[in-house]
């Protein structure tokens, strides 16, 4: 007689515990339709309106040209996210554990790890210390009483902290509490832009262009999106160790990441084109003197910064336990935190972006591409036995290949003026160079084993 399974429910404990072992196959159950809410209320908020608006702004492009080309880039980035998403869909593990196939035990613990947790540490901070101003401005508008900075900083850092200390669970539950939130805050502000008395002018003014296609612009900010997306490929996997099955993880990013990011690129270069502003929180609040609408955006502001700090926190957390195995899922989370609230204190983070990103950039687009081309072409989307092997062993501890491809990337990215869009040709580049290695050695080791 066959083996009767039953598919008992253990009951999630309130903190998950979850570290780099893989989650039980019972608790593998969240859809694409959750994915895809859960995607789409991290996509919307202040940060992912930047480049969408300066398409505009710095750019010279209309309203529909920089959303087109946003959301090709964008959506580039999410297919290549998407399938880095596989590894946790497929075996129930963290990214970064699974990228130690990729780069080596200790090549993941000591290289990417750190570069993602940096990363995450980085944009919760910024995302934190934008979120404040806008906070700050509205209340102390609405109210009249100054509020310092500082305090305000760490207080809401806290709690979004806290609540990554929870962990997925607490990601989809705020993510769905919160959408039908940030809809509504969305639909009022792109009613007040479009009531404003502006936005026939602006669209006029737009239409009576010369009719030439800025090819060149329209690529080098499609390029920009992407390079803006493509780091999440070092952590896509960490919220897909959740999913029903690896069409729902990939289906359900991908969905939810592209329409959330095309409703932002609206807003975003919508709000550009008419108020010759980038951010749509801060331009419809000050078009409006409803008590009601200013509440809702605010609250919409709040809720859109806490829902793509969640994830910040929830992968930096994962990044920092796979380059210290020994703290545990919790301690791990809790330091991350830590560091987090403090680093949001810094105004200057947000002041010397360009700088920071820059050299992020030179880290984050090598590494993302060898990851992907690893994956995608010399995996083929598969780990063996022999992956699996690599992850616990120190059989591998790291790959040379991709630490000689990396460096060709940093160097050549470095070398390239801003014009050029070094980010896109990095990546393209990187992977260029690492199939080209990874041929050459393979055929050596093919001749060599006829010797």
């Amino acid at each position: 007689m066959g083996e009767v399974k039953y598919r008992h429910k253990e009951k999630i404990p309130v903190v998950e515990r979850y570290g780099l072992e893989a989650v039980p196959i019972h608790l593998r159950t969240t859809t694409s339709i959750e994915y895809a809410m859960i995607q789409m209320a991290i996509s919307v908020n202040a940060g992912n309106v930047l480049i969408p608006a300066l398409a505009v702004l710095q750019g010279g492009l209309s309203f529909y040209q920089a959303v087109l080309s946003t959301i090709i880039g964008a959506t580039a980035a999410f297919i290549f996210v998407s399938f880095l998403a596989l590894p946790g869909a497929n075996y129930g593990i963290p990214a970064q554990y699974a990228i130690r196939s990729i780069m080596g035990v200790k090549g993941a613990r000591y290289i990417a790890s750190p570069v993602r947790t940096i990363t995450s540490l980085y944009w919760f901070a910024v995302q934190t210390i934008g979120g404040t101003y806008l906070f700050k401005e509205i209340l102390e508008r609405v109210t009249s009483i100054a509020v310092p900075f500082t305090p305000l900083a760490l207080v809401m850092a806290t709690i979004m902290a806290t609540l990554a200390l929870i962990g997925f669970e607490a990601v989809k539950k705020m993510t769905k509490y919160f959408l039908p939130l940030l809809f509504i805050g969305g639909v009022i502000m792109l009613y007040i832009l479009f009531t404003s008395g502006r936005s026939s002018v602006a669209m006029t003014e737009v239409a009576t262009h010369d009719g030439t296609i800025p090819i060149g612009t329209m690529m080098f900010f499609a390029s920009l999106a992407f390079v803006q997306y493509i780091s999440g490929v070092s952590s896509a996997a960490d919220m897909a160790r959740y999913a029903k099955s690896t069409k729902h993880a990939y289906f359900g990013l991908l969905t939810g990441n592209t329409i959330g990011f095309a409703l932002t690129a609206i807003l975003g270069a919508y709000t550009a084109t008419i108020s010759g502003n980038w951010n749509p929180y801060v331009v419809s609040s000050q078009l409006t003197n409803s008590t009601i609408f200013i509440t809702i955006i605010v609250v919409a502001a709040i809720a859109s910064m806490i829902t793509i700090n969640l994830s910040n926190a929830y992968t930096g957390g994962y990044s920092l336990l796979n380059s210290i195995p020994s703290l545990g899922r919790v301690r791990s989370a809790v330091i991350f935190g830590v560091t987090a609230v403090t680093l949001s204190a810094f105004p200057t983070l947000v002041n010397n972006a360009q700088v920071y990103i820059s050299w992020m950039g030179a880290l984050i687009i090598p590494l993302s591409a060898v990851i992907v081309i690893d994956y995608i072409i010399i995996k083929k989307r598969e780990l063996t036995s022999r992956d699996f092997e690599k992850l616990t062993t120190n059989s591998f501890n790291y790959n040379k290949t991709a630490l000689i491809t990396i460096s060709i990337g940093i160097v050549l990215y470095l070398s390239l003026p801003e014009s050029f869009s070094p980010g896109f040709i990095t990546f393209v580049g990187t992977c260029f160079v690492y199939v080209v290695l990874k041929l050459c050695i393979n055929r050596n080791e093919v001749t060599n084993s006829f010797k």
